[in-house]
């Protein structure tokens, strides 16, 4: 019997453990995805000054990224769904590994689609998460790429409007800080938001979406 109590006592430590490990993942959001990419950091290496592509479902979907921008080097960490307040919350883990050459981010469109914030607060949500680049990298360029219109998200188009001016505003008055308006790109020769470039769900973008997007940022990228 006393053989069996420390290997007991054992078995119920790493019960513990393993069962706080998986209430911490399921409380946190996206927790899964954030260990997926240092997996991938730690198979594949981190390329030195990379520019890093940071934020939602517009950049995960685009995974050829590097294609498109010959002779860049490009780290892409975009996870589907994710708010300009998940990456607040894992600002650490975005950010201190891969001492970038340049930020850029695609974030907001959940924000304002997902928990009926105003367009201020969102606002508010990127300034924190600028501030924490800043803390880390002083000097970096960082670019923020203009909340799309997604047709299936129309009804939100006044307030994804008022939060991309409110955003090009505020980088206007920051020291290495560009607002990429891809907005006219994406129009028809009528000012209409064209739905061909868009998957099937009027949310996500076709290769041509992409192509789209990379001849106005390629002048931007360092």
């Amino acid at each position: 019997m006393k053989y069996y109590k420390p290997i007991l006592a054992k078995l119920i430590f790493v019960t513990l453990i393993l069962s706080s490990l998986l209430f911490f993942s399921q409380e946190k959001p996206f927790w899964k995805e954030i260990q997926e990419f240092k997996k991938l950091d730690k198979t594949n290496g981190i390329p030195k000054k990379p520019i890093l592509f940071l934020g939602s479902s517009s950049f995960t979907y685009w995974t050829d990224v590097n294609d498109y921008f010959p002779g860049k080097t490009i780290v892409n960490r975009g996870f589907g769904g994710s708010r300009l307040l998940d990456l607040n919350r894992y600002a650490d883990d975005l950010l201190n590994p891969y001492h970038p050459r340049q930020i850029v981010i695609y974030c907001g469109e959940n924000d304002i689609s997902t928990d009926n914030p105003t367009p201020a607060e969102v606002l508010e949500r990127f300034k924190t998460f600028f501030g924490k680049i800043r803390q880390k990298y002083p000097k970096v360029p960082v670019a923020y790429v203009s909340v799309k219109y997604s047709p299936s998200r129309e009804k939100f188009w006044p307030e994804m409007k008022e939060l991309n001016e409110l955003i090009s505003n505020y980088l206007k008055t920051q020291k290495k800080a560009t607002f990429i308006d891809i907005t006219p790109v994406m129009n028809d020769a009528d000012g209409r938001v064209r739905t061909d470039i868009f998957k099937e769900d009027m949310l996500h973008m076709k290769p041509e979406g992409y192509r789209l997007w990379a001849q106005v940022m390629a002048p931007y990228l360092k």
